[in-house]
């Protein structure tokens, strides 16, 4: 190894015998000569030290026994993007047919040519790949600029998890001579990602899946490169230790692109674990089209304020007012809506003429106003997770003791009702009136019935 190579290999990635680790130190390390890498191994059991030898510290590792040292020369720092594509998909091992020679013109000289043909038919081969898989296969870089545009610019799938990536500008070099890519697997590449400034504009403007699974990646450089992925569909970030604080209360995503959003731990009418103390969330400047997209915002906790101006969804309505009124009534908690507060009667009218709306179809998907014979289908629950809700809140109290005297085999005479709420602990409220409704009396998902006889 010259000293031209050393000089940069800090920070590179590197496989030794099947194993992968990153490159901490290049130098010479007392008393035996000759140059050495020390390395931080991926699987910290197969190293023996922490950086340390003798008591001088040459390097630092996360784990006690996650480091070594090692001569370059039992080392392997990896092919470029173009090289392994050509490994694994340039049939080198079909039957050689004889060659052809072949007279060109060059100029006004003839030039006699061998292994034209064989040379057009690599070209043909890589020109014509769409999903490539590449996997394991060393990859280091993009390679020589523009060849790989050059070769293969019909790609729209790669898998290039568990390579030799070190850094996202490595990946942006890649990516920006696809202009088709539609998928794209780095997981299990350790990457540096950028803290401030994005991928250049059009790098990955067709991208609509990414999967970062066990790349290392922080949520702020998530939200510090989202901007660059205007179309993304699908984000995977599994097994990167992401913490996203508890006591979060605000979180500002305004123009980046978002536009869609799902809480996998939750189902129809849940809440999800996540974001659990989060507030106030500004939505401004997207690209949310879907209503789906408010049906999961109703899964968060504690969400009381919203803005969301700007948007498909909220541009595209010719009834801005009917368009506000969907979001209440989707999203049950929301106190305040675009800066502008909900009041008590705005929210009653918001949610019944949702109801109204939607009636029909809820009754076609196999709604009923009989409890007992009410049960709408899937597709209906997932697009109005709310409106079961919505429906048992209409009910007078007269009407629940009716359901409950039935069910309890109890005199309605003898039934008396109140609820407990969460936002007012320790405070029990009567339902006294019996041909009120339940959303009078405030009565929310998620508050407690009490029945007593």
């Amino acid at each position: 190894m010259n000293s031209t190579l050393t000089s940069d290999v800090i920070g590179r990635r590197v496989e030794v015998n099947g194993e992968h680790a990153t490159v901490r130190f290049s130098g010479i390390v007392p008393p035996v000569a000759g140059l050495w890498l020390g390395v931080e191994w991926d699987n910290p059991e197969r190293g023996k030290h922490d950086g340390s030898h003798e008591g001088t510290v040459y390097f630092k590792c996360r784990h006690p026994t996650g480091g070594s040292f090692i001569r370059p020369n039992k080392v392997n720092f990896g092919v470029d993007f173009l090289t392994a594509i050509k490994n694994r998909y340039v049939l080198e091992d079909e039957p050689k047919e004889e060659e052809t020679e072949q007279i060109v013109i060059i100029g006004n000289k003839p030039v006699e040519t061998i292994g034209f043909d064989s040379v057009i038919k690599q070209q043909s081969q890589l020109s014509k790949l769409q999903d490539v898989s590449l996997r394991n296969c060393a990859v280091n870089g993009a390679g020589d600029k523009g060849g790989i545009a050059k070769a293969c610019p019909n790609i729209r799938s790669i898998d290039l998890s568990k390579n030799l990536l070190s850094s996202w500008e490595e990946v942006t070099d890649i990516a920006n001579q696809l202009k088709h890519l539609e998928v794209l697997n780095l997981s299990e590449n350790k990457l540096t990602f950028p803290s401030s400034s994005p991928s250049p504009t059009g790098t990955f403007s067709t991208l609509k899946v990414l999967v970062l699974n066990r790349t290392g990646i922080t949520w702020a450089e998530v939200l510090c490169c989202a901007s660059g992925w205007p179309v993304l569909e699908k984000l995977y970030l599994e097994s990167n230790n992401i913490v996203i604080s508890e006591r979060l209360e605000q979180l500002i995503l305004s123009d980046i692109g978002i536009s869609s959003i799902h809480f996998p731990d939750a189902g129809i009418g849940c809440k999800t674990s996540m974001f659990p103390s989060l507030q106030y969330l500004v939505l401004n400047d997207n690209q949310i089209a879907q209503w789906s997209f408010m049906n999961e915002l109703d899964k968060l906790q504690s969400l009381h304020a919203l803005s969301c101006t700007r948007n498909p969804l909220t541009e595209g309505s010719k009834d801005a007012q009917t368009t506000r009124q969907f979001i209440i009534a989707r999203i049950g908690q929301l106190r305040t809506l675009n800066k502008c507060a909900i009041e008590p009667e705005e929210r009653r009218g918001a949610e019944l003429d949702y109801r109204k709306a939607f009636g029909n179809e809820w009754k076609k998907a196999g709604g009923h106003q009989d409890p007992e014979k009410n049960r709408p289908n899937k597709e209906f629950l997932e697009a109005h997770p709310r409106y079961q809700a919505l429906c048992l809140k209409s009910m007078t109290v007269q009407k629940v003791k009716g359901l409950l005297s039935r069910l309890l085999k109890v005199p309605v005479s003898e039934l008396l009702l109140s609820y407990e709420s969460p936002k007012m602990p320790g405070k029990e409220i009567e339902l006294e009136n019996d041909l009120q409704s339940l959303q009078f009396y405030s009565v929310e998902n998620g508050d407690c019935l009490l029945v007593r006889w």
